[in-house]
């Protein structure tokens, strides 16, 4: 059974358009991009979500040594396309054990970063200052992308949040010691621009951590 979607920023069931909206509807958000369910970890599922995403596919590339990639999520549907997409990686922490690591793009108001973050969302608002110097650098589509760590997530993970391609760009990690990784320059590429690179892609076992934000 490939499952139902489901609001972006509780998890709750969803209405679909219809003769008194036209847009999704959760009975406690409002009008919301639908969170479509899970797809396992492979090279065609995740040529699924690239094809259809209207915001970027974040990936680290080359993935860190030992690290796979477990899974894919995307906010949207077929009229408006993915407007945000969630990828898990899985694989050895910087400390020892497993690390997981979680990478969304998204418009602003989506919810689903603020969601598998943990906090009220839907953006990051009174968690991240920007006011200060940013904590972790990443390198986006080849250019450079600030990070903030944001403040009251809860104590199992590391929240970082900022801005890429005008859109947001969460990176959740779990545990939260495994933030570590964060700090060694992360290189992500678009998937969408990728090509057949992709298809050399390691896939592993399907993340928990996409399964339940």
């Amino acid at each position: 059974m490939r499952g139902e979607p489901s609001c972006p920023k509780c998890g709750g069931r969803v209405r679909a358009p219809g003769l008194f909206a036209d847009s999704w509807q959760c009975a406690a958000h409002g009008a919301v991009y639908p969170l479509q369910p899970v797809i396992p970890p492979s090279v065609e599922g995740l040529d699924v979500v690239v094809h259809r995403a209207r915001v970027p596919v974040w990936m680290p590339w080359p993935l860190p040594v030992g690290w796979l990639f477990t899974g894919i999520a995307t906010a949207g549907d077929d009229r408006s396309g993915g407007r945000a997409t969630a990828v898990a990686c899985s694989g050895p922490g910087p400390l020892g054990g497993l690390g997981e690591l979680l990478l969304v793009a998204e418009e602003l108001g989506v919810g689903l970063g603020a969601r598998f973050a943990g906090i009220d969302g839907p953006d990051p608002g009174p968690h991240i200052d920007v006011s200060g110097p940013p904590d972790a650098k990443v390198v986006a589509a080849g250019r450079p992308a600030p990070l903030w760590h944001l403040k009251g997530v809860p104590d199992d993970r590391a929240v970082f949040a900022g801005e890429a391609r005008g859109l947001w760009l969460w990176a959740i990690v779990w545990p939260e010691q495994s933030g570590l990784l964060m700090y060694d320059e992360l290189v992500l590429t678009d998937l969408r621009d990728a090509g057949s690179e992709v298809e050399l892609l390691p896939c592993g076992a399907l993340s928990p951590r996409i399964l339940s934000p």
